[in-house]
């Protein structure tokens, strides 16, 4: 059961960044990164009930991992604004080695066989998108900190699954949904204040933000609910989450028109061979 959370909250992953994309062709990084996650707080609000009486130490914890997060999306927004979708979708699949690190290191979880192979598949299929000759390439048409901010993004993401993990051992899903973005929409209202950014508040009518809010309520509480399970993995779990990478792709050739997809499928499918090889 925990499979099909995670690979439900990979297909949700894919169709968002599509939604982040058009959300943004109207509207600056800062203006979907607030209205995103004040509409996701509302719609997470009626667990206030549930998600009340923790110990004092947990709220810091979620707190920890929402600015994670909020540096996360920060970095994501800004690649995915400025870089072909089927790229970004491509390039976000480099969390798996982050996160695979981590759960080796911090939880202690070991390799198999099969997620050895699974792992060498998915740096391949990464190595084959950047070192493809004569195609369209992440450093010849993205400038080279927005390819770096998308790798951020990842790394910051991935310690973000490891402690999802940590905190689902004590943390029921819907407290943790809840505090998770009480701080986050705290955070992105204080960057606006502190910095002076300025919100066109037109931006809250965008159906684009309201949509990517719903899909990522229903994906988090998913992944939540997964990571609850004591027989997840957060290496099989993050290698799961990538499918959402053909969802990307496939966006980049029919909504955005992009180009060379036909080689970029083809990494992604090395990538995704190694997806389903790591959990057999």
């Amino acid at each position: 059961m925990w499979m099909l959370l995670v690979l439900l909250y990979g297909v949700l992953k894919g169709a968002r960044e599509i939604l982040k994309k058009k959300a943004l062709e109207k509207n600056t990084v800062m203006e979907v990164l607030f209205f995103y996650t004040l509409f996701g707080f509302i719609l997470v609000s009626p667990d206030a009930p549930n998600a009340m009486g923790l110990p004092v130490k947990y709220y810091f914890f979620i707190a920890i991992k929402s600015f994670v997060i909020f540096l996360a999306w920060i970095c994501s927004f800004k690649a995915i604004k400025k870089m072909p979708i089927s790229i970004y979708g491509i390039l976000d699949l480099s969390r798996v080695l982050f996160a695979t690190m981590l759960g080796i290191v911090v939880l202690g979880e070991t390799l198999g066989i099969c997620q050895t192979i699974g792992l060498l598949l998915v740096s391949g299929g990464l190595l084959l998108l950047k070192y493809k000759k004569n195609s369209e390439s992440t450093r010849e048409e993205v400038p080279a900190r927005y390819v770096i901010f998308a790798f951020a993004s990842c790394m910051l993401n991935a310690l973000s699954g490891l402690l999802d993990k940590i905190l689902m051992k004590d943390v029921s899903s819907s407290q943790l949904q809840f505090w998770y973005m009480l701080f986050l929409v705290s955070f992105y209202g204080l960057y606006i204040l502190v910095s002076r950014t300025k919100i066109r508040w037109q931006a809250c009518k965008s159906g684009w933000i309201w949509l990517l809010s719903i899909l990522f309520i229903i994906a988090d509480r998913a992944l939540f609910v997964a990571n609850a399970d004591s027989a997840s993995k957060v290496t099989a779990m993050t290698l799961i989450k990538q499918s959402g990478c053909i969802v990307t792709i496939l966006a980049g050739k029919f909504i955005f028109k992009e180009k060379n997809i036909g080689y970029k499928l083809f990494c992604a499918g090395v990538i995704i061979a190694g997806i389903v090889v790591a959990v057999l």
